[in-house]
């Protein structure tokens, strides 16, 4: 279709710039043009021909609604043929729109020059004069733009922060919560060093909070909350002064009428580091306490004042717990993470309520609830108590797995002060995993840390349960039992947790431990491997009376490297942790042995790759993978032009690279694909930022780029090896970043589809931590939680996009580092003798065989590869090629195949497309052809080849 309307089009199209016509201004002309730009198949000639069309148009017309609609083709070229983007602007800059007396046709040809200088890494002038008299212009909608967009334009923050701060009292509520955004976005440290103008802004944020409207004072709440902070770290020598003023301004507004509103209040209060203890409890009590006389007396708040400010601060905390809203609720819960690390007694009393919230209805909640507690323990904050042990050895048994994975890292952490609350740990453990079997490497693991941090309560109680760990009378043990394995794996805790224990238990239970050594060692690969835990069992089972220090394990191989089982809990520091395994005599450690050994096994095949290998290359290139690293905060930040001219520098810089050696070829690829994948990613976060365009970009720009990243991911992983599982594990994050990133977008098609693909990489991607004893990242760990989640609710709205886009904050981009041999899955496709001046022959509607030369480099026989034949973009053919037929499989195979193909047309002469593709076995069956061909998506390993046939000798 299009191409018709191409043929028909032409000729008119040819004189257009030299004549305009009166049928150019009119909607249907425009409408043509349209088509023809977003048509694939549009000749070069007929696209520069429209261009001087618009650009005539552009010159000539004074219509408003003409000069609208030639700006938004204008932007669709620039945006579909790269090539012209620089004309396009070049047009747009010289012509009537940027001087021209309406704002709102200035404000677009901004908008396009905008985008254009985005996508090619250039700036846009435009002087500070210009900028604030368009913001003063009488449109609304330009104005919201132009205060949304300042930082595009290279506007000066003096500037900028006169025009927010005057914006802040427009009439139109939007416009004053763009200004209240913009003053957070230049509160960045460094950017406004002036003290007074730092308060100025503080209060006048601070005034905002009683405006009429919702957005306004949600916005009001971020500004307060940036600028205090700011306000705080320029005044050390009044830091708690200025600290307990922004606390109490924030909490004067958690009981607004706004959902919205108090969950930015609680985001606010999380942030804080520092307040005075007495606030932090009022905070908690609904009663107000008897400490106006104190603050009064600093001076800090005349005593009227601070009364009212106490009363409407006082019990925000609780309110926060049990807002109607999860949403808040969650927010709420957030916030203790900060708060509780300032006070002990705070820390307490938070405590005994967020033992309440784990019976709320929200899962969210719940689990923020015991992230928090777990965020306690880790800073040594949680005193767990009697009253506690009900609510929270009820998590134990939750139906949702990430409540009890959470309950199980808080119990591996938590320092219990009796041995009856250590009784009662240990038998909720032990009824969950009778409750839920599939979780006994992830019990076994809680119990044994438990009992290293408590060995002397692990002795007691073993002396307690002793006989139902022996055998029974007539000598049948009863190992199978999930209660006896707990108790064993409780029991030999005891030695790794201070010597004295280690005669307290009988040699005998680590005889019965060493039965269910792959059980145990499934659940302690953190800890110890399973070699040296059979190593520990065996040489604790040997003699009556040992210590510690006795352990030297001269005879057993392989060597038992020092066993440390970290105390995250900062405030106790005792000699129970890290107690060596293994001493040589005079106290000599043997550690340094056994780490001698294994540097020469490692250095070994190390030394054989140097020799091949030019280091001086892998370094530059691991220098380059560097600074990708350290440019990842400017694509957060939006400043994708200059993230893109970043990366054509760091291009240039790999062209210098033509060293054939072995292994540097494939890395110069990995990192150029490297290179490319950001590339795409910078151009679809900036999607994901607040909106930059004064109109939408449409034709489905954000669905391309996200498809061209997914293909250069799926390259990535598909057609290099040697990756090591780390290499593997960063490009699955990328991909499991990819598929987020499609799930935030309600307009995304195939939502479902998408889920699925998302929960298949994260299995992936749990299979290689599995296999490689490797922590998963905190991005991993939530898209799992969120997908857990999704799962057990029956409620639609855990699959919001809402949801999606927080994972986002979670991501943080590693440096990918080059170690080893990388070598290039590729392929090289000629059809020898053939160009346009020499087609090949066919007859009409009868199959012609297609002579194809082919080298491989580095492609194994498991590898599923097809021929795919392209006919003008409709008809298409795949042909597999089996590779069993040709050779060995070598690094390089060269052989020449007569593909067939069967759909010849009833035409003189017709180009056939071929290309050579890899089925990526990693994914999942999801393509059935209609005429045969690949069941998985294809990798193309070459460039697409033209092929001319006729039927003329």
């Amino acid at each position: 279709m299009a191409q018709h309307v191409l043929r028909t089009s032409e000729q008119p199209l040819s004189s257009l710039s030299a004549n305009l016509p009166d049928e150019l201004l009119s909607p249907k002309t425009l409408a043509t043009f349209r088509s023809l730009i977003i048509a694939p198949s549009t000749s070069e000639s007929t696209i520069s021909s429209i261009f001087e069309a618009l650009n005539r148009s552009l010159e000539l017309s004074r219509d408003p609604v003409v000069l609208h609609q030639t700006l938004k083709l204008l932007s669709d070229i620039a945006f579909q043929r790269p090539n012209l983007s620089r004309l396009v602007s070049d047009s747009v800059r010289s012509h009537s729109p940027l001087s021209s007396e309406s704002t709102r046709l200035t404000a677009e040809s901004l908008d396009v020059l905008a985008s254009i200088a985005d996508s090619d890494g250039t700036l846009v002038e435009l002087d500070d004069r210009s900028f604030v008299s368009l913001c003063f212009g009488p449109s609304v909608s330009v104005r919201s733009w132009l205060l949304r967009n300042a930082e595009r334009f290279c506007i000066g923050p003096y500037v900028l922060l006169t025009l927010f701060l005057g914006f802040t009292k427009d009439p139109y509520p939007n416009v004053r919560k763009i200004a209240l955004d913009g003053l957070v976005r230049l509160s960045k440290p460094g950017v406004i060093e002036d003290p007074g103008m730092i308060q100025g802004c503080y209060c006048r944020a601070v005034e905002l909070l009683c405006d009429m409207e919702d957005c306004v004072r949600s916005a009001a709440v971020r500004a307060v909350s940036a600028w205090g902070l700011i306000l705080v770290a320029a005044n050390p020598d009044a830091k708690l002064y200025w600290s307990d003023d922004l606390f109490i301004k924030l909490c004067s507004m958690g009981r607004d009428m706004s959902m919205e509103v108090r969950v930015e209040v609680f985001n606010a209060l999380g942030k804080i580091e520092m307040v005075s203890e007495d606030i932090l409890l009022q905070t908690l009590s609904k009663r107000v306490l008897g400490i106006t006389k104190k603050m009064t007396s600093r001076g800090q708040f005349p005593a009227e004042q601070f009364e009212i400010l106490a009363s409407s601060m006082a019990g925000v905390l609780v309110h926060g717990l049990e807002d109607e809203f999860y949403e808040v609720r969650k927010s709420a819960c957030h916030s203790f993470r900060t708060l509780t690390i300032i006070s002990a007694e705070f820390s307490g009393k938070a405590l005994d309520l967020l033992m309440d919230v784990l019976n709320d209805d929200s899962i969210f909640v719940r689990l923020q609830a015991l992230e928090t507690m777990l965020h306690m323990a880790t800073y040594g904050h949680l005193n767990v108590q009697g009253t506690h042990m009900h609510m929270f050895l009820g998590t134990l048994s939750d139906g949702n797995t990430i409540i009890r994975s959470t309950t199980w890292k808080i119990l591996k952490l938590v320092k219990l002060p009796n041995i009856e609350l250590f009784r009662l740990f240990v038998h909720g453990l032990i009824g969950s995993l009778e409750k839920h079997p599939q979780d006994e490497a992830d019990i076994f693991s809680a119990l044994f840390h438990i009992g290293h941090n408590h060995g002397k309560f692990v002795v007691s109680i073993i002396n307690e349960v002793s006989e139902e760990v022996e055998p029974a009378s007539e000598g049948k043990l009863g190992f199978d039992s999930a209660r006896v394995a707990a108790l064993l794996v409780v029991a030999i805790s005891a030695p790794l947790s201070h010597k004295q224990h280690a005669c307290s238990i009988p040699p005998r239970i680590f005889s019965y431990a060493v039965t269910l050594l792959g059980r145990i060692s499934a659940a302690l690969t953190d800890v110890m491997s399973q070699d040296a835990l059979l190593t520990y069992l065996t040489q604790c089972s040997r003699s009556t009376r040992f210590s510690t220090t006795e352990l030297n394990f001269r005879e057993m191989e392989p060597d038992l490297p020092v066993i440390d089982i970290p105390n995250s809990t900062s405030n106790e520091i005792s000699d129970n942790v890290g107690t060596p395994l293994q001493l040589e005599e005079h106290g000599t450690s043997k550690l340094q042995s056994w780490t001698m050994t294994e540097t020469m096994e490692v250095a070994a095949p190390l030394v054989g790759f140097q020799l091949g290998v030019h280091q001086e290359e892998m370094k530059a290139m691991n220098l380059i993978l560097s600074k990708v690293k350290d440019i990842w905060p400017l694509i957060l930040s939006g400043f994708t032009k200059e993230v893109l001219r970043t990366l054509r520098s760091f291009k240039e810089e790999l062209a210098a690279f033509t060293s054939e050696s072995l292994g540097s070829v494939g890395a110069v690829a990995f990192t150029l694909q490297y290179l490319r994948v950001m590339k795409h990613l910078a151009k679809v976060w900036e999607h994901f930022l607040p909106a930059k365009k004064l109109c939408s970009s449409g034709m489905g720009e954000l669905d391309l780029v996200l498809g061209k990243l997914d293909i250069g991911l799926r390259e990535m992983r598909s057609t290099f090896t040697g990756l090591s599982l780390e290499q593997e594990l960063q490009i699955l994050e990328l991909i499991l970043l990819t598929r987020t990133l499609r799930l935030c977008k309600v307009e995304i098609c195939c939502h479902f589809s998408t889920l699925k693909k998302l929960s298949a990489t994260l299995s992936d991607v749990n299979s290689i931590l599995k296999s490689g004893s490797i922590e998963p990242s905190n991005f991993v760990s939530e898209v799992g939680k969120l997908l857990c989640l999704i799962g057990t609710s029956s409620s639609g709205t855990s699959c919001s996009p809402f949801l999606f886009k927080e994972l986002l904050q979670h991501f943080s981009l590693k440096q990918f580092v080059l170690c080893g041999r990388l070598d290039q899955v590729r392929a090289e496709l000629v059809v020898p003798d053939n160009d346009s001046e020499n087609p090949l022959h066919f007859v009409p509607r009868l199959p012609v065989g297609i002579p194809c030369k082919i080298t491989l480099h580095n492609i194994s026989s498991e590898n599923k590869l097809w021929l795919r034949m392209t006919m003008d973009d409709e008809s298409t053919q795949f042909v597999f090629l089996d590779l069993n037929l040709f050779g060995s499989s070598a690094e390089v195979r060269k052989f020449t195949y007569v593909v067939p193909f069967y759909r010849t047309p009833n035409a003189i002469c017709f180009t056939l497309r071929v290309c050579l593709g890899m089925e990526c076995l990693f994914e999942d069956v999801s393509r059935v052809e209609k005429y045969g061909g690949p069941e998985r998506e294809l990798t193309y390993l070459c460039k697409e080849k033209e092929v001319c046939l006729s039927t003329i000798i």
